[in-house]
C-alpha cells in the first residue's frame, strides 16, 4: 500500500498518487492552492493521451537532453507543483546534465522559496537558487520576473516544466532555448518552446535523465545532429493528432 493508502494495482494508482502530492504540496507550502487546478488541467490531457509517453514526447525529450549536455549554462527551473510531483527527479537530472537549480514562483513568497529549497535539499539538491532575486526578466510585471543574475537571466538554456505562458514568451525573446514540458500542445508555452515535450512531467523529467545518461558519452557533432534534426511544430502536431484521435481504454 502507498502513503494514500492506494494498492499499486488499482487502476487509478498513478493517478491518485500524484494528486495526493500535490496536496500535500499545499500543506507544506511548497505549492500554491492555484497548482490543485493546474493539476486537474493537465490530468485531463494525459487521459487524452493514454497516460504514456508518446512517441513525439520521447523524441522531445531526447533532443532536450541533447540541448542541456550543448548547454554552456543550463538551469532547470522549479515551481511549487514540480517540487511537490518529481523533487528527487528533478534532483538526477540536474546531475545528470551539470543543470543548477532555481526556484521561480508566480506565487512568490520567501517562506515558499525557502520550503521548496529545504524541500529539494532533502531529496538531494546540492546548492538551489533563487533567494537573490537580483535581476528581472524583461517585459513581465508580476514575481516570476524575479530571477537570479547568475541563474536563469544568465542562462542559455532552460527547462520550464509546467510553464505560463506570459514567461514563455518573455524568455524566448531573450534568445534562450525554453524547454517546456506542458500536457497541452495549444498551449501557449508550447507553442513558443523551442522544445515542447507534450508529457506528464512525472514521466517526462525521469525520461530526459535517462536520455541524458545514454548521450552521455557523444561528442559535440553528434548533438549538435539531435538538436538540428528536431522540428517543434511536427512535435505540437503529433501531439495534437494524439490527443484528438486517440482511442480511450
Amino acid at each position: 500500500m502507498s502513503d494514500v493508502d492506494v494498492p499499486e494495482s488499482h487502476p487509478r494508482y498513478e493517478s491518485l498518487l500524484t494528486r495526493h502530492r500535490i496536496e500535500e504540496g499545499v500543506e507544506k507550502g511548497i505549492t500554491s492552492q492555484q497548482g490543485l487546478i493546474a493539476q486537474g488541467r493537465g490530468e485531463a490531457f494525459d487521459y487524452l493521451l493514454g497516460e504514456q509517453t508518446i512517441d513525439s514526447a520521447d523524441a522531445a525529450e531526447r533532443v532536450a537532453a541533447a540541448h542541456l549536455l550543448l548547454a554552456d549554462h543550463p538551469v532547470l527551473s522549479i515551481n511549487g507543483n514540480v517540487a511537490a510531483l518529481v523533487p528527487g527527479e528533478i534532483v538526477e537530472l540536474a546531475e545528470a546534465t551539470d543543470a543548477e537549480l532555481e526556484v521561480n514562483l508566480f506565487n512568490r513568497t520567501e517562506e515558499r522559496i525557502r520550503a521548496i529549497a529545504e524541500h529539494l535539499r532533502e531529496h538531494g539538491a546540492q546548492t538551489v537558487k533563487g533567494f537573490a532575486a537580483d535581476e528581472r526578466i524583461p517585459g513581465l510585471d508580476h514575481e516570476r520576473a524575479k530571477v537570479d543574475a547568475d541563474g536563469i537571466y544568465d542562462a542559455d538554456v532552460v527547462v520550464v516544466p509546467l510553464e505560463d505562458g506570459d514567461r514563455a514568451e518573455a524568455l524566448g525573446e531573450m534568445n534562450k532555448t525554453e524547454i517546456v514540458i506542458d500536457l497541452n500542445p495549444l498551449s501557449r508555452s508550447a507553442q513558443v518552446a523551442s522544445v515542447p515535450i507534450v508529457d506528464n512531467v512525472i514521466r517526462a523529467v525521469p525520461n530526459m535523465t535517462a536520455h541524458a545518461r545514454q548521450l552521455r558519452d557523444c561528442n559535440h557533432e553528434q548533438l549538435r545532429a539531435i538538436v538540428d534534426d528536431f522540428d517543434a511544430d511536427v512535435a505540437l502536431a503529433a501531439a495534437e493528432r494524439e490527443i484528438r484521435g486517440g482511442d480511450i481504454e
